[in-house]
């Protein structure tokens, strides 16, 4: 079991800058896959970024580029680096942790990013 806390969200102008991070509870997060999700009202939750429990990355094609996913194994915290945001990054964000082993997925509860002038 693993808990995940989101924090970093807010309201920024188009062009701006955010930093989401997410905290987990519990030992062995360094063999969690990670990821980030988003939810913009009225759509599907949708995939942002994720690192893998090696590093490795993938990204969303709506964020490449400007977005960047990282890891502090020693931390036990992920972060999303949001560079050159845009009106359509507006949504919940969700932090998510998964398990290699079994599958199984935990969430954070989520937080607001609102881009808009």
């Amino acid at each position: 079991q693993v808990q995940l806390v989101e924090s970093g969200g807010g309201l920024v102008q188009p062009g701006g800058s955010l930093r989401l991070s997410c905290a987990t509870s519990g030992s062995r997060f360094s063999i969690y896959h990670m990821g980030w999700y988003r939810q913009a009202p009225g759509k599907q939750r949708e995939l942002v970024a994720r690192i893998s429990s090696a590093g490795n990355t993938n990204y969303a094609d709506s964020v490449k580029g400007r977005f960047t996913i990282s890891r502090d194994n020693a931390k036990n915290t992920v972060y999303l680096q949001m560079n050159s945001l845009k009106s359509e990054d507006t949504a919940v964000y969700y932090c998510q942790a998964r398990l290699p082993i079994t599958g199984t997925d935990f969430w954070g509860q989520g937080t607001q990013v609102t881009v808009s002038s």
